[in-house]
């Protein structure tokens, strides 16, 4: 990557927080144009470097306050790291009628593929859920599932630690698009 991109991320209206691509890119060797993650057989290895993973606990947690939630008061919020250095991040907004509610993870791809984007390097999630790490829900997991099975998911408490998975991991045995071709 050019020495002069930068990873930008809005914080709120007028705001902009820069880091240097290189900076956080340079120990990365990652295959972005299959999407897949280059260490599938060790999912604990993570292509993502430390200071983008702070990043991406970060935005989800400053995304967590956008969170439109009046009926089940479980604010969310995500950050999607895309293949080549870019953030979208989503939170959660509920509608009075249910079933028309879209998860804070939902929200950041949608985002994201909006935008053009559909190779996808980690997400990172954030509740306030203090007990227990918070995990995408399965209509998200397959949602994730569209574009790789091998990216990884840091699920956050309130307090800073997390755990990460690969989506893999979290849904195994799962249908993909390579499943209709087939047919």
């Amino acid at each position: 990557m050019r020495e002069s991109c930068f990873l930008i991320h809005r914080l709120q209206k007028g705001q902009v927080l820069q880091i240097p691509v290189s900076v956080t890119m340079a120990q990365v060797q990652y295959d972005c144009s299959r999407g897949n993650h280059p260490n599938v057989s060790n999912s604990t290895a993570s292509p993502v470097g430390h200071e983008q993973i702070q990043l991406l606990l970060n935005v989800c947690k400053e995304a967590k306050k956008s969170a439109y939630c009046p009926y089940s008061h479980f604010p969310v919020g995500a950050a999607l790291l895309t293949c080549d250095g870019k953030i979208f991040s989503g939170c959660n907004v509920e509608n009075a009628c249910y079933p028309l509610g879209i998860c804070a993870e939902r929200t950041a791809i949608q985002k994201a593929v909006s935008e053009g984007y559909v190779n996808f390097r980690a997400m990172a999630i954030a509740s306030n859920t203090e007990d227990d790490f918070i995990v995408p829900c399965g209509a998200c997991r397959q949602v994730m599932r569209e574009f790789s099975r091998d990216w990884d998911i840091y699920m956050t408490k309130p307090d800073g630690t997390y755990i990460v998975k690969t989506l893999q991991e979290l849904l195994p045995l799962s249908f993909g698009p390579e499943d209709l071709k087939k047919f």
